[in-house]
């Protein structure tokens, strides 16, 4: 095996070796950041939904307050108006859900489904757990999901939702008497969940560690071709004209012209020591033939 095969081999096989933890590590820190993009979807939807529940109950539900004795309208419900500005969202972007996932509701529509009751139990079973992030694969893709815990602090939600009979005439009468009842203050109820997509933001980071892993390799080929070109005019070249004239010495080709000497570096040392040998050698041969 030639010195110049050699020398591929290994500049290969170090770049092959180092390549491993580079590509691990660029795409988890790739992966690791296009899910921080997500969970700062999924909270800068939650902060949304907080504001339209805010608005809701500071500005519309005092005007609309008049009219609940006889009607009720679902427009002064803070979590009715969430729901509906996202439901609204989901018709351009289906993928990104919110949904005030209650065990006992009042509209059916926010009943907690299986993974989502798991959610809300976790909050009632530890109070200091304020929010809760995870991954789960849906109709439209892997997506991860934000929780927040919905507890009663307010003497005032429950005017609705201790019993049928303190509860407003016209709820009674748009929603009945089983559901989203016996509700308690301090108590967690339910949880705000946010879903949001993770396949776009995942195949960009796949795509940039794509990427980068080719920019890698084209930049080692081109380092691994210059190295080579270097290689071939600093040393391959030069040895090749020492072995050249050295088999033409050691057939008894005295004339052979003398190998450059170039600059002081380790192969111009070489060659100055094969000039003056085969100086000396044929030297040497006069020497025997004169006498």
């Amino acid at each position: 095996m030639s010195l110049f095969v050699k020398f591929n081999l290994i500049l290969i096989l170090v770049f092959a070796i180092a390549l491993v933890p580079a590509a691990y590590l660029s795409d988890q820190l790739l992966q690791g950041n296009a899910r921080t993009q997500i969970i700062q979807h999924a909270r800068i939807m939650m902060e949304t939904a907080l504001a339209t529940r805010g608005y809701t109950n500071k500005q519309i539900k005092p005007l609309l307050a008049p009219r609940l004795a006889e009607e009720f309208l679902p427009q002064s419900v803070p979590a009715y108006s969430a729901t509906e500005i996202f439901n609204n969202l989901r018709e351009s972007n289906p993928e990104y859900t919110y949904k005030e996932a209650t065990l006992n509701p009042t509209n059916p529509r926010d009943r907690t489904v299986d993974w989502e009751a798991d959610v809300v139990n976790a909050f009632r079973a530890n109070a200091k757990l304020t929010e809760v992030i995870g991954e789960r694969e849906g109709p439209l893709g892997r997506s991860l999901y934000l929780a927040r815990p919905i507890k009663i602090t307010d003497q005032g939600c429950l005017s609705c939702h201790t019993t049928p009979e303190m509860a407003p005439a016209s709820v009674v009468k748009a929603y009945g008497t089983n559901n989203g009842y016996g509700w308690k203050l301090n108590e967690t109820v339910g949880s705000q969940i946010v879903t949001v997509p993770m396949a776009v933001p995942i195949a960009m980071a796949t795509k940039a560690f794509h990427t980068l892993m080719g920019t890698l390799v084209g930049v080692f080929g081109f380092i691994l071709l210059f190295l080579n070109i270097l290689l071939w005019f600093v040393v391959i070249r030069p040895i090749k004209r020492l072995s050249s004239m050295a088999d033409a010495v050691s057939t008894g080709n005295l004339d052979v012209p003398a190998v450059p000497v170039k600059g002081r570096d380790e192969v111009s040392i070489l060659a100055g020591s094969f000039n003056r040998m085969r100086i000396s050698l044929v030297k040497a041969l006069k020497m025997l033939e004169d006498e």
